[in-house]
């Protein structure tokens, strides 16, 4: 058994003083520096190669850090990163429609309904545009108008044109392009790269980070790594509900191991649920598909108004196509004038779920609305009409130019849906339902990204700093890029200006030794287990729990049923688990089994965080904290906080810490998108 952690660390920011738009600048001014000549004698470990970790370790090794870089994929251009398809917002004002790093710093803070760090937030905005500039000059292929230059989009929650993107695929390109100083510094010799490797566990020193323990998933083999700090870049837990639009590998387990070593878990049930996936379709599926926020730009969305055209398009009988305007509720246009089909994610996604709990759900299950691209491809034919010098268009013409424009932005993100659903989205409205998407919930970090304990820092989704209680589309790039480009690397050097003189960290300590042991002794419980249920099975029946306990919506009776539920699944888990197999090669199963272990760990905690918060704010919805008009309902009085939980043994029995949010330079109001 390995030494449980203390659980009494003192929460510490280190939020500089001064204005709010000096702090970081004062900041690096004042941090402490390591040589050039010193940082060759120190180690550094990146778990994870996304946006985060693969900018991370190419940053850290070009200032001269040994970089130790690992991932479980095969490659680091497998991340999950690769995924995103909207965009990354920066605060360039391209577009001269009055964007500035406070508007940006603004629309963060009140996107995520007063729940966030302002100096993190504000430091997110500053560094974003220096971000573009990077990408640029590594060839990240972003759109460029008609004069050459780049182009811009709004998405949810602004009003602002300040989303950079590369069609469907920008996180795809940002990615080729971090992992392209990646592999350089791979090539130089200053990363290590370790593919196919997975964090088991996290090594503590005299208190501070000192390593790790990794297995080779293609071996089997466990392995010990040492390094003066450990960078932990793996992403969030979205799968803890299973289905989600998360890769299957995402997983929670790097940060879940952190956190039972000391690592205080902050926000765990702020999870986002994302309004524009395809819907669920059969009990088979083993995760959703994303449609691009960047499609509610011009797509709008509705239901029927009536009920008996809802039964009719259920039946069969009725297209909806063949529904007349003055039939339709384009609910969010309705609802919220002001913003309309670009609110957040978190206002959308309620509305649907709304609008379908209502009986208006427009598929066979009732959890669907529509995304409808007729209005833009009739008015973008008619204005390309229009610049072809065409008189008098017919609407045969119109829709021909018109949708060849929209093929022009979106041609990917309609392939897909159309693979995916066997529906041309030109001719017919796409259908879209809410689904777990992304998590601002992750580890503590102080404002230098360090987490409780000394030596381990954490960046991007695996952190919780920067988003509060909803992250607005298009920042998650953003932030990922802006912790591993930007922000870690001088904070690093604070800490590590302690370990010019240590020496190389070696794994011969008791403290490798025991870490080593339990986790040689988990795999051989996990293989030994002889019970008769799969893993998947497990996973799948947790997953339900959380997306009906802990989803959309929650409330006190559910929750406390979720609790007791997961507890008793996991104590089911333990006894009956099946992982077929061996420890000495390649065995998914295995690597499944650990990471729903820890996941059933995590739904247990993020239940009890739910539970604790008693108000409504952002993706977090508890039902009995709603205004009249059926929105989240903060209480600034009891929960302006970012509540912290240390490990102790059992998640339900976690040590709640607070960090009180201060706010000094936005007043804290009720959000309005109307």
């Amino acid at each position: 058994m390995t030494e449980m952690p203390e659980h009494s660390v003192a929460l510490d920011a280190k939020i500089p003083e001064g204005p709010l738009a000096e702090k970081w600048t004062h900041h690096k001014n004042n941090i402490r520096l390591v040589n050039p000549s010193n940082k060759r004698l120190i180690d550094v470990i990146v778990v994870g190669t996304g946006l985060a970790g693969s900018s991370a370790a190419a940053s850290l090794a070009e200032m001269g850090y040994n970089v130790k870089a690992f991932c479980f994929q095969d490659s680091p251009r497998r991340a999950h990163s690769i995924a995103a398809q909207g965009g990354i917002n920066a605060a360039k004002n391209y577009q001269n429609d009055g964007d500035s790093v406070y508007r940006l710093f603004y629309d963060t803070i009140k996107g995520g309904d007063y729940r966030s760090r302002e100096a993190n937030v504000h430091r997110l905005a500053e560094v974003s545009t220096n971000i573009i500039d990077q990408c640029v000059a590594q060839g990240v292929p972003f759109a460029r108008d008609y004069g050459g230059l780049l182009d811009n989009r709004s998405f949810g929650g602004v009003q602002v044109s300040r989303t950079f993107y590369a069609k469907g695929q920008t996180g795809q390109q940002l990615l080729l392009g971090a992992y392209s100083a990646l592999s350089r510094q791979i090539s130089k010799g200053k990363v290590t790269m370790y593919n196919r490797h997975e964090l088991m566990d996290v090594v503590t020193v005299d208190g501070k980070a000192r390593g790790i323990i990794a297995r080779n998933l293609v071996t089997g083999e466990i392995e010990r790594h040492g390094a003066h700090a450990v960078v932990l870049c793996s992403g969030g837990y979205g799968n803890v509900f299973y289905l989600s639009t998360n890769a299957m590998g995402s997983n929670v387990s790097a940060a879940w191991k952190a956190h039972k070593r000391g690592a205080y878990m902050a926000n765990p049930s702020y999870t986002q649920i994302h309004p524009t996936c395809i819907p669920v379709s059969g009990e088979y599926q083993s995760k959703l598909t994303l449609m691009s926020e960047s499609l509610r730009n011009d797509g709008r969305i509705w239901v029927p108004k009536h009920e008996s055209d809802v039964e009719a398009l259920r039946k069969g009988t009725l297209k909806p196509t063949d529904i007349e305007e003055d039939r339709r509720d384009y609910y969010l246009e309705r609802r919220y004038p002001a913003f309309g089909n670009l609110v957040p994610r978190d206002v959308a996604s309620r509305a649907a779920k709304e609008r379908c709990d209502a009986g208006f759900g427009v598929n066979q299950a009732g959890e669907a609305v529509y995304l409808d691209y007729a209005s833009a491809i009739e008015r973008y034919g008619r204005t390309e009409a229009k610049v072809q010098g065409i008189p008098a268009p017919s609407m045969e013409k119109i829709r021909e130019l018109g949708e060849a424009a929209v093929r022009a932005k979106y041609v990917n993100l309609f392939q897909m849906y159309e693979q995916i659903t066997a529906d041309n989205p030109y001719k017919t409205p796409m259908r879209i339902y809410p689904a777990v998407h992304y998590t601002m919930g992750g580890l503590w970090v102080d404002y230098n990204l360090q987490t409780t304990v000394p030596g381990l820092y954490a960046c991007g989704e695996a952190n919780f700093s920067d988003h509060g209680a909803n992250r607005l589309g298009a920042s998650a790039l953003m932030q990922g890029l802006a912790d591993g480009y930007f922000v870690l690397p001088y904070t690093i050097g604070d800490y590590l200006a302690d370990d010019i003189r240590t020496g190389e960290i070696s794994t011969d300590s008791p403290e490798f030794a025991a870490a080593e042991k339990a986790v040689q002794d988990r795999v051989a419980q996990l293989l030994n287990n002889k019970g008769k249920t799969p893993v998947d099975d497990f996973h799948r029946r947790l997953g339900r729990i959380m997306w009906n306990q802990c989803g959309m919506s929650r409330n006190e009776e559910g929750l406390k049923q979720a609790i007791a539920d997961i507890q008793a699944l996991r104590e089911e888990f333990e006894k009956d688990v099946c992982v077929p197999g061996r420890a000495d090669r390649y065995n998914p199963e295995l690597d499944k089994a650990g990471r729903v272990s820890d996941l059933l760990e995590l739904g247990e905690l993020m239940c009890k965080d739910a539970l604790e918060r008693n108000e409504s704010c952002g993706g977090h919805f508890r039902e009995e904290y709603r205004t009249p008009e059926g929105e989240a309902l903060r209480d600034d009085a009891g929960h302006a906080h970012v509540s912290a939980w240390a490990f102790t043994g059992v998640p339900s029995e976690a040590v709640h810490h607070k960090e009180e949010l201060k706010f000094e330079n936005v007043e804290l109001k009720t959000r309005s998108y109307k």
